[in-house]
């Protein structure tokens, strides 16, 4: 028979001692670790993942005919601000007598809107500077303008004067009907 000193832990690989004890801790504390782990490295791929009101919003179809000549609606797309504008003939005119050596990003109007509908002018609403988000009517060009460092877009969105380098930009969007465009 095996005798023990008193303090001394006895010997897990004794004849008559149990060593599944030991390896349930082992098991126990490994299993741990593992949950840990993929407790803490889950969020950090899942952020990674596209947000769900983005992926909602990857396209829209939205109805013109609540939109009258000369007004503005302003619709939430991917996360930003899109304005949809019927312009008036007086708007359009103006538009296409600008000459293209007094644009900063020449363009002309009629690259700015589908063909055969020039009312109809869909522009991400974010200044080309900073993103800041334009209002319509207080530009030297009757377009839009940013109160925040001062760029002037004109009736067709491209930029006129101040800090901004592009025009506003024109997204992908077709129509579904003469009454519904869908964007993106």
């Amino acid at each position: 028979m095996a005798s023990t000193v008193v303090g001394e832990s006895p010997d897990p690989h004794a004849p008559g001692e149990d060593p599944n004890r030991r390896d349930f801790i082992h098991i126990a504390v490994v299993a741990a670790a593992a949950g840990a782990a993929v407790g803490i490295g889950w969020p950090l791929v899942n952020q990674m993942n596209p947000a769900g009101d983005t992926l909602a919003l990857a396209s829209i179809e939205f109805d013109l005919s609540k939109v009258a000549a000369g007004q503005q609606v302003v619709l939430k797309w991917r996360g930003k601000p899109l304005f949809v504008r019927n312009r008036t003939p007086a708007e359009i005119a103006k538009a296409v007598a600008t000459p293209l050596g007094d644009l900063p990003d020449p363009q002309t109007d009629d690259a700015r809107h589908k063909p055969g509908k020039p009312e109809w002018l869909v522009l991400i609403g974010t200044c080309t500077h900073l993103g800041c988000v334009p209002t319509f009517g207080g530009g030297d060009y009757g377009g839009w303008f940013c109160p925040c460092h001062g760029s002037h877009y004109d009736t067709s969105g491209r930029i006129r004067k101040g800090p901004a380098p592009k025009n506003l930009e024109v997204p992908t969007y077709a129509f579904l009907s003469d009454t519904k465009v869908k964007i993106g």
